[in-house]
């Protein structure tokens, strides 16, 4: 009897399989909901227990009345599947502690979704705190435990606008303290940031003032006075009391970033909010006539920032330039969040297209805070800037925001506002669109929300950087961003079900693309003339249709002949789109060739001449009043994640996950990046024209093609130890896998 009954102990227990809990639960993409900050440092506070704060507080609250619900799923089995889910949210935790819920109670729905689940209870009401948990079921017949209770609060007004975390203040301390003379001391913080500084100071005497000098630049083992451009030099007077003291600088606003009178597009600049102060970009502080001696701990930094998870991306190689390049694109996301929106820098504080271009997918590359990208998106809809490309390049960026998110909130919300960002209504009769033809009436720009005056096109700025392009009353460049703004909005049609009209800009983007190439491709020297009127053929003329893939098969190779002997001809904006280019057209060497490079016009030149955070150009030089600290000089991050490593969503969500490493002769890489459903991770040792050997780690509930270098017409591939064929394409061989760790040896 006692035997029989231990066996039967014995299978009820191995019958048992749980799956391991989901986690990193995101209401409308917000991962910490629950988070209370004071006065921009997060505290030990629950959400319950605001009400008896007399402290100034704040919270991210959830402002759409129906959001969505999202969580990572976890495993550690290959080829892991989510096949079910089941949510419950109350209006208590005590509820859900005992697996009840008066809010809603979703029941086992058979689905694979797990990134944009949307609420489906009773109505959710404002300022009210909410609880929530969820369990999943997958493809190995395993249930899983819920997970922990996330809370969160919704806002005032349920006005379905996205919402965003408050922005963060940490303290940072000096890395080096070096006395000039006599009571003056040179303090550098490291890298530069935007913030305040706070100083613990010692006097004897009430008449003593101490000197400060800030800068974000260095001249002689001192802060540069005269920096030049847009640099930032600060001076300021601090009158000591007897005794020591904790002082705290108040940074002057500075008129032009901080004037709510508009600039040229009637676009006011972002100000810093009251509980964190006005800010400075700054690396470097001087003391004078404070003779005592400093430590590292009176000295502090109250560097503003958007949450920002320096854990969540790493990346490192066998080449020492391009490592650093990394750590400066990776630092810059991190630093020029600190208004919460991308702004184009210091300058003006103003959010731009063309930056956001850039530092959207260089943002995705290195944090999971998805919010801040769409959050700058609807802000553009009814704030858009003077480019007619940068208004075109909105629905590229919503598209690229749905593809790494797989929440359609925005797309739905928004749909006819991103349609009208085509440009559509400029097309003339020859199938082009053009801002010089009488069409950029008063009335046209009223649907697009543009206030200023002075609509036009732009394809480079400075303008020093266009190459020579000769502006025609037909732009390539700007013809170019209009097929894609209508190829990817005839995908955003038919993501929301709208069948006929994906079918209708499907149809049109494809008209555009043949007029492209009709009236603007040169069919004696196979390249692409500027306009429609000019011989002229610049790189941006040429690198805009290489990227958009418009160029025809036959052309593909003259063009990146041409690209290659123009080389570094644009400037850090528009590297963005060269290098996508060079990759897309699978010119891996001369990608990596830029990415690596040490010239004058090069991401090194930013860390040689002495920034820790991307430039608005490539040197200043190149324009003169250029600020030390611009998003858009960031392209090459997202370019070593989404080109160099490979990494790119191919469905919405990252439900399915292209691996395309391109590593030229780079011997060996590792890169961690963020996603939606959890962290990629691939690897490669790179034994060039002999070996490559891969390793990937794909997150639960997605899949993934891997792309490995076809090293040979009679190659040899294992796949996790298990010899395959995979499919020929080009130059590369495919593979499918499924989630889990794998390895790939492909040999000559």
């Amino acid at each position: 009897m006692h035997h029989r009954f231990l066996l039967l102990l014995f299978w009820m227990t191995i019958g048992v399989c749980h799956a391991q809990s989901p986690s990193r639960l995101t209401t409308d993409l917000l991962e910490h909901t629950d988070r209370v900050f004071l006065d921009g440092y997060p505290a030990n506070v629950f959400l319950p227990e605001i009400g008896t704060l007399i402290e100034r507080y704040q919270l991210a609250e959830i402002r759409n009345p129906k959001p969505y619900l999202g969580w990572v799923v976890n495993s550690d089995k290959p080829n892991t599947m989510q096949t079910a889910y089941r949510i419950l949210l109350a209006s208590s935790k005590e509820l859900l502690d005992k697996n009840e819920a008066d809010m809603w109670d979703s029941g086992r729905m058979e689905s694979a979704h797990s990134v944009a689940v949307l609420y489906g209870g009773k109505a959710l009401q404002p300022s009210t705190i909410y609880y929530w948990k969820v369990k999943t079921w997958n493809n190995h017949d395993e249930e899983s435990k819920f997970s922990p209770i996330k809370s969160f609060i919704t806002a005032k007004t349920l006005d379905g606008m996205t919402a965003r975390y408050p922005l963060q203040v940490s303290d940072e301390f000096p890395v080096a303290i070096k006395p000039l003379k006599e009571g003056h001391s040179f303090i550098d913080f490291g890298k530069a940031s935007f913030g305040r500084l706070k100083l613990t100071l010692t006097s004897a005497l009430d008449t003593d003032t101490v000197v400060i000098r800030l800068g974000e630049c260095a001249k002689g083992g001192q802060v540069d006075r005269h920096p030049g451009a847009t640099i930032r030099y600060a001076e300021y007077k601090l009158p000591l009391m007897s005794g020591t003291h904790t002082y705290t600088l108040k940074i002057r606003p500075d008129k032009r970033n901080t004037d709510t009178h508009a600039n040229e597009s009637n676009v006011k600049p972002i100000l810093m909010p009251d509980y964190t102060g006005e800010v400075l970009p700054f690396r470097y502080c001087e003391l004078e006539n404070y003779a005592a001696d400093l430590r590292p701990q009176q000295i502090v930094r109250q560097t503003v920032h958007y949450p920002f998870d320096e854990t969540a991306a790493m990346f490192h190689s066998s080449d020492t330039v391009l490592n650093q390049v990394w750590e400066l694109c990776k630092y810059s996301v991190k630093a020029l969040s600190f208004l919460g929106i991308f702004v184009d820098g210091d300058r003006e504080r103003i959010p731009y297209e063309g930056d956001i271009i850039v530092g959207q997918p260089t943002r995705y590359a290195v944090d999971r805070n998805y919010e801040f990208t769409r959050y700058s998106l609807e802000y553009l809809i009814y704030a858009p800037t003077w480019p007619t490309e940068w208004v075109l390049q909105e629905v590229l960026m919503i598209w690229a925001d749905y593809l790494h998110t797989g929440n359609p909130a925005s797309l739905q919300k928004y749909y006819e506002e991103w349609k009208l960002k085509t440009l559509a209504e400029l097309t003339e009769t020859n199938g082009l669109i053009s801002t010089r033809t009488g069409k950029l009436t008063p009335t046209f720009l009223k649907t697009i929300h543009f206030k200023g005056t002075n609509f036009r096109d732009i394809v480079d700025w400075p303008t020093s950087e266009t190459d020579g392009f000769v502006f025609t009353d037909y732009n390539t460049v700007v013809n170019a961003y209009h097929y894609q703004s209508l190829k990817w909005m005839s995908a955003i049609a038919g993501a929301l079900g709208k069948t006929d009209e994906q079918a209708q800009l499907s149809k049109d983007a494809g008209r555009v693309k043949t007029q492209i190439n009709k009236l603007l491709l040169d069919p004696q020297t196979g390249l692409y003339r500027d306009g429609i009127g000019t011989d002229h053929n610049s790189l941006h003329a040429n690198i805009y249709p290489l990227s958009f893939d418009i160029v025809p098969e036959k052309n593909k190779q003259k063009v990146m002949d041409f690209v290659r002997s123009r080389g570094m001809a644009g400037s850090v904006y528009t590297s963005q789109n060269l290098l996508d280019a060079v990759y897309n057209a699978n010119d891996a060497a001369y990608g990596l060739q830029l990415l690596s490079s040490t010239d004058e016009r090069s991401w090194y030149n930013m860390i040689r001449i002495g920034s820790t955070i991307s430039l608005e150009a490539w040197d200043n030089k190149y324009k003169p009043n250029q600020d030390w600290n611009h998003i858009w000089g960031a392209a090459a991050g997202n370019i070593i994640a989404r080109k160099l490593m490979g990494i790119e969503p191919i469905e919405p969500g990252f439900k399915k996950i292209r691996i395309k490493p391109q590593p030229s002769d780079l011997r060996q890489a590792e890169i961690k990046v963020p996603s939606i459903r959890g962290d990629i991770y691939v690897a490669f040792n790179n034994q060039i024209g002999e070996r490559f050997v891969l390793n990937v780690e794909i997150p639960a509930n997605s899949t993934a093609e891997v792309w490995l270098p076809k090293l040979s017409t009679k190659y040899r591939l294992t796949v996790d130890n298990i010899s395959q064929k995979g499919t020929v394409e080009g130059d590369f061989v495919k593979v499918a896998i499924g989630s889990g760790k794998h390895w790939f040896v492909i040999e000559k």
